[in-house]
């Protein structure tokens, strides 16, 4: 029945298939292995999201497992921040694991890959081995110690985990082939001798263990039945089959299979050079809000639903591509919208007087929460003769489309009354100190006058100076102001550094605000979402600035491409492009053009889809099938309007719809209903 359809990703997809074959569901395993080697960030968020969201599907346990076969590197302190970011998120897991559980077993079984004529110790140095191992395009040679008879590397093996050799003398080599086209089969390294003290086994160990050879052992050992991995990992896949087929005996044999990593634009991956910005105190630690790690994301005020249905929509994939930041942002937006409670407060203040409101004379005023939830009720709020208002609100001059407060034009002030611009005073340079209105004192809200039913163009948010509480506000914004600042190897990414990442300033909030703690969010009307900093404390209230109410950087984008093409002569103002006249437009070429395009057309498509009504855009479901490209933004609105609730995805219409793009035939469309 349609109604009862449901999209899988390629993952689910395979694991469906074993079931089928007779694997047994009770059997199902799976396990999230970083290194703590640092700080998970936003790219880890999509491997956890895999193996715990698999977990969850099934019903299945899913181990968490420290790789930690690196004793140089390697610190409980990211084992700690680690564990924290996963439940953050929301995830729970079956047992924590660690490679380093599993020492004793990987020795015992590469003394027996010794003994059966396997494994040898290469004496080589590394530049030697490097060289003989040959290049994608011409086959290895053999090492001369490819030949030591197994008494003999015996011998030096026990010796090198004695610690009887210094680093670099000796290592454990895997005899595989060395004419293999797939380089990591050429007689892979599985011990080399590392004299430090580990994390966990002290001194125990002097050799410690590769990669590659723990990282398929460690699956067997703990019965994992897939073991997801991260796309460059493929190429491994062959050696962590040849590794798992030479020890196993009995029980389930893991499967490795691999998925697209998350990349972002605007934002660096790499460990080392996030290592960097903070060894350089260009940020002011891993939990920095402007770094893409998880710890800094909490911090900035994301949440784990915004992560978790970022993820989703991003889906499952198996080509690599570079996916809009503003899409991660779109879902933040998304997800506070639904829950952060609604406050007042001005950022950038300009002094207003109302000339005909009582001296001594104050209100404390009604003013709702959230008009997106009704549970979360009213706050008082209080009103007097002096507020500030937003400098940007004001302008002593302007023209019939300037909605704000100016001269002679009546505004409303949010949840209180109809003002009038009358006059203003300024400083000896000309700037403006004070504004000075009036206001229609039968106008205030909900109080049901007629006067209160006037409508007015614009409306302002404020607060009154003498009630108003002082707060210290981090504007955030990009660490970065190229969209691939790692993609060009000939520049050091530290050049496209945003020196705008981070202006902080005094702001002037409404006096419910008093009492806030670390992690709490508001919207700040008309100015965004922001929660409250850890730094905080009730004498000295810290916030940071979480996300714009829109994608002001996609104005900058467009403003900034405008100024590079030629001037052309002036045209008729039109009138805005409907919502789905947009999505068509651009819709168009959807399919024809190069991935990374196609990533960001779809991400402006899904932010004017929410403008979108299902019933105009039902009336695109029967589009030709030759127009792949609008298909395609046809159904990318359709997901977002399912996401948004504006469409149940059980109604019989939208099942059909997406049963008939699930067997289309094509991998555009294959691929977004699967990401459902």
């Amino acid at each position: 029945m349609a109604e009862d359809y449901v999209a899988l990703n390629f993952l689910e997809q395979i694991v469906e298939e074993d079931i089928t074959n007779g694997f047994p569901k009770d059997d199902l395993r799976f396990r999230f292995p970083p290194e703590p080697n640092g700080y998970l960030h936003i790219g880890h968020c999509k491997a956890i999201c895999i193996s715990f969201g698999l977990g969850e599907k099934y019903n299945a346990p899913v181990n968490l497992r420290f790789d930690d076969t690196n004793p140089s590197k390697e610190e409980q302190e990211y084992v700690d921040a680690i564990q924290e970011d996963i439940k953050w998120l929301g995830f729970k897991w079956d047992k924590v694991c660690y490679s380093s559980d599993y020492f004793q077993q990987l020795y015992d079984w590469a003394i027996q890959l010794i003994k059966e004529g396997k494994a040898y110790i290469d004496s080589q140095s590394s530049e030697a081995m490097a060289e003989q191992k040959g290049t994608p395009t011409e086959p290895g040679t053999n090492s001369p110690y490819r030949e030591r008879s197994v008494e003999e590397n015996l011998e030096l093996f026990e010796k090198m985990a004695k610690g009887e050799f210094a680093e670099g003398v000796h290592v454990l080599r895997a005899k595989i082939d060395m004419q293999s086209p797939n380089m990591l089969l050429r007689d892979p390294i599985m011990y080399r001798v590392i004299n430090k003290a580990h994390h966990r086994t002290g001194n125990t160990w002097n050799i410690y263990p590769m990669y590659d050879w723990a990282h398929g052992e460690s699956d067997y050992v703990e019965q994992v039945s897939h073991s997801l991995c991260s796309l460059e990992f493929k190429p491994h896949r062959p050696l962590y089959e040849w590794f798992v087929d030479n020890v196993y005996t009995n029980g389930i044999k893991p499967k490795q299979r691999e998925f697209a990593r998350l990349n972002l634009s605007y934002t660096i991956m790499s460990k080392r050079k996030l290592l960097k910005l903070v060894q350089e105190g260009i940020v002011s630690g891993w939990d920095d809000p402007r770094m893409p790690t998880i710890s800094g994301i909490r911090r900035r005020g994301y949440t784990p639903a915004a992560i978790r249905n970022f993820i989703d929509a991003v889906g499952v994939a198996k080509r690599d591509n570079v996916i809009d930041v503003s899409l991660l942002e779109f879902n933040v937006r998304e997800d506070l919208n639904k829950t952060a409670p609604r406050v007042m407060a001005v950022l950038d203040p300009v002094k207003l007087v109302i000339n005909n409101y009582p001296e001594d004379q104050e209100e404390w005023l009604e003013a709702e929460n959230n008009q997106e939830d009704e549970s979360a009720g009213f706050r008082k709020v209080p009103f007097s003769k002096e507020l500030y208002i937003e400098k940007d609100d004001f302008k002593e001059n302007a023209n019939s489309k300037y909605f704000r407060l100016t001269l002679g034009k009546e505004v409303r002030l949010k949840n209180a009354y109809i003002i009038k611009g009358e006059s203003v005073v300024k400083d000896a340079n000309g700037n403006i100190t004070e504004i000075h209105c009036t206001y229609d004192a039968d106008s205030r809200s909900g109080s049901g006058t007629e006067a209160s039913l006037r409508k007015v163009k614009g409306t302002l948010h404020w607060v009154s100076i003498k009630h108003a509480i002082k707060a210290e506000v981090r504007l955030y914004d990009r660490l970065f102001n190229h969209e691939s600042p790692d993609g060009d190897k000939e520049v050091d990414f530290m050049e496209h550094l945003n020196p705008n990442s981070l202006e902080t300033i005094t702001g002037y909030l409404e006096p419910s605000l008093s009492e806030v703690q670390p992690m709490d969010i508001f919207q700040f009307q008309r100015l965004g979402y922001f929660n409250v900093d850890k730094d905080s404390t009730p004498e000295h209230l810290v916030f940071n600035k979480t996300v714009g109410l829109r994608d002001t950087w996609a104005k900058v984008e467009s403003k900034s491409t405008k100024q590079e093409q030629p001037k052309a002569a002036p045209k008729k103002q039109i009138p805005q492009i409907p919502a789905l006249n947009e999505i068509k437009k651009v819709g168009k070429k959807l399919a024809q053009i190069p991935d990374e395009k196609r990533v960001k057309a779809i991400a402006r498509i899904r932010e004017l889809a929410k403008d979108v009504d299902y019933e105009e855009l039902k009336e695109l479901f029967n589009t030709s099938a030759k127009k792949i490209g609008t298909r395609l933004a046809v159904l990318e609105t359709l997901i977002v309007l399912i996401q948004l609730n504006k469409v149940d995805q059980k109604n019989e219409e939208v099942a059909a719809y997406l049963e008939e793009m699930k067997t289309s035939g094509n991998e555009l469309l294959e691929n977004s209903v699967k990401n459902l």
